[in-house]
């Protein structure tokens, strides 16, 4: 068994390369974009404008920071979930019982201002000049986007994904609880289209599993084997650059327990003269391992950032959206609970929700697995990976 500090070793490290490799990419396309624009630098009109700058945003998937496992051999990386593109330094250790904590301003001299346009610090200090409250990125960036998935290596990539939606109630009790799941197929090469799909599921009473109308139904209720209804026809393959893949099938559980419940939040506010004093729990559940947890807490508009008090793990403020950030890397059993507590001026209580709440986990509700892939057509069975994560949807204390 991993400890929770060679985990979070290796989710550092992971950041860490795929921090790398962006800023790799970036270099890649600036450089592009220095050649054409040299090459037209005396055509005039739209000389500078390059293609390479148009499609930056391409490379973005649904399928962050899964886990891997082989089926028939060779292994698949995993990438980072929810865009961790983060001073990660400051996500390696945890600050239980911190002294207060406020957000951190850029240090003066030069050493912030590295890859800093002239331009970009004129416009930050006029935002400062007309009062705006200006948090630089010294702590670590809530994960919203998602980062880029490493393309298929293997033949046949299998993979599990759900999405939760959650609605918890500031006072107690759960008002809504979904989960919805997909199964897909995505296949490199036309040769290796002609298979059939054997899987196990958890045997979660709560999950209803259905299969694709091309799908042999009586073959997936009696033997849990995904077919297409006409054998001799193949699978379609993944070359016109379909990321998602084919759908084989999909499920949905819904409960109104709320022990199913992965994370749960409890918020208090509490007035006391010319400030209020806010105290969050999260209590997780020993079910999942969360990862990338971003737990963002709205407040009253401010002119200055919160004072942290005490918190366990990191925060970030956004000043424009006024919006407290509380990021934990990794909950495991090591951190099952975990709390927050900060300061601002006077506010009424209901200033501090809806809370939202984002993660990711690598395993799932249904713990459906794929068993083996089966050639139609005889030999070896082909290679083959699985990815699996569940994602939050829209997870709310109101």
């Amino acid at each position: 068994m991993e400890s929770h500090e060679e985990k979070l070793h290796k989710l550092v490290l992971q950041s860490k390369i795929n921090e790398t490799k962006d800023v790799m990419k970036r270099k890649a396309s600036e450089i592009d974009k220095s050649k054409i624009e040299k090459g037209r630098g005396d055509k005039g009109g739209f000389g500078s404008m390059s293609i390479q700058s148009m499609g930056s945003g391409r490379l973005e998937s649904s399928f962050s920071d899964m886990s891997i496992s082989g089926g028939g051999g060779g292994g698949f990386g995993s990438g980072s979930g929810f865009g961790l593109s983060t001073d990660i330094e400051s996500f390696s250790s945890k600050s239980k019982g911190r002294p207060p904590s406020s957000a951190t301003a850029p240090p003066k001299g030069l050493g912030m201002q590295l890859g800093k346009s002239q331009k970009t610090n004129q416009f930050l200090e006029s935002l400062k000049a007309e009062g705006e409250v200006i948090v630089e990125d010294v702590q670590p960036k809530a994960s919203h986007s998602k980062s880029s998935a490493p393309p298929p290596t293997d033949p046949i990539t299998l993979t599990v994904e759900e999405k939760i939606s959650v609605t918890l109630k500031r006072d107690g009790g759960l008002s809504n609880f979904d989960v919805q799941g997909t199964l897909s197929l995505q296949i490199l090469n036309q040769e290796d289209g002609h298979i059939q799909v054997q899987i196990e599921t958890g045997g979660n009473p709560g999950v209803l599993f259905k299969a694709h109308p091309n799908m042999n139904k009586e073959l997936f209720a009696n033997e849990n084997i995904l077919g297409l209804k006409d054998p001799n026809r193949p699978f379609p393959t993944g070359q016109g650059g379909d990321a998602a893949g084919v759908g084989l099938l999909k499920w949905r559980m819904q409960s109104t327990d709320e022990s199913m419940v992965p994370l749960s939040i409890n918020c208090w506010p509490s007035v006391s003269g010319n400030e209020t004093y806010v105290s969050i729990e999260y209590e997780a559940s020993s079910m999942f391992d969360l990862r990338n947890v971003v737990i963002a807490v709205p407040l009253p508009a401010l002119r200055e950032p919160p004072s942290v008090r005490q918190i366990d793990g990191e925060w970030r403020y956004d000043s424009r959206n006024s919006v407290l950030e509380w990021s934990i890397l990794l909950i495991d059993d090591s951190n099952r609970s975990g709390s927050m507590e900060f300061v601002v001026p006077p506010a009424d209580s209901s200033v501090f929700f809806p809370i939202s709440v984002q993660f990711l986990a690598t395993n799932t509700f249904s713990d459906l697995k794929v068993v083996s892939v089966i050639p139609l057509k005889g030999g070896a069975p082909p290679k083959h990976s699985q990815r699996t994560q569940l994602i939050t949807e829209n997870y709310q204390v109101v």
